[in-house]
């Protein structure tokens, strides 16, 4: 089975396009919309969801009120300032480091699993395709893509195809990394301008840094 996964480094260049484009030609291929902060394949594909799946990715602290004893070394220790003046755990801020737990002297805050989005598996015209959405305020992006990634590798192993097609989200971050790890090819969509061609050279120094073969469309 191989991957091909198809990134710019801008956004806005036709890269989710061009992956449809190909979708649409290749005979025996799963799509993976990997672009989970900003998802649009749906929009060219408009797939039928067959199974949706919870996807879980950073842990958030719960203080239990009833062992609380206001003591405030969760609050003080904090570096990300996710604990509140009368002792509430802020999600959009919480990052699951654990430091509360670690200090609090009663026990009173253990981690939970935090819903930080959905992944859908479903059915187009161009065959089966894994995506996802990611909740707003969320910060898991490159897990949700390896979860994609994962779930695609599900679907071609189930109706036995030969190929990937994965659009991969714009940029150099973590997401993209997660969504070029281990295929066989990237395919980098680009523009004709300096600002394309200044991204261009970063995505594929990104590919390079990783011995992933690249090839450019200038679209």
């Amino acid at each position: 089975m191989k991957q091909l996964t198809i990134i710019s480094g801008k956004g806005g260049t036709g890269k989710t396009t061009i992956a449809a484009a190909f979708a649409s030609l290749a005979e025996n291929a799963v799509i993976a919309d990997c672009d989970v902060d900003a998802a649009d394949m749906h929009l060219i594909l408009n797939p039928e969801i067959i199974e949706t799946i919870d996807f879980y990715g950073l842990k958030e602290a719960y203080i239990d009120s009833s062992l609380c004893i206001q003591c405030g070394l969760c609050k003080e220790n904090c570096r990300f300032d996710a604990i509140t003046d009368d002792i509430k755990v802020d999600s959009f801020e919480c990052e699951g480091c654990g430091v509360c737990a670690h200090i609090c002297p009663e026990g009173a805050i253990t981690l939970v699993e935090r819903k930080a989005g959905e992944a859908y598996l479903s059915e187009t015209r161009f065959g089966p395709m894994a995506h996802a959405k990611l909740s707003v305020g969320e910060e898991a992006s490159g897990k949700l893509v390896a979860f994609v990634r994962e779930k695609a590798r599900d679907l071609a192993d189930r109706y036995d195809k030969e190929l990937i097609i994965i659009d991969g989200p714009p940029g150099t971050g973590c997401s993209v990394i997660a969504s070029i790890t281990g295929v066989y090819m990237v395919a980098v969509v680009t523009e004709p301008s300096v600002s394309g061609i200044h991204d261009l050279e970063r995505v594929l120094s990104v590919a390079g840094h990783f011995n992933i073969p690249a090839v450019v469309c200038i679209n």
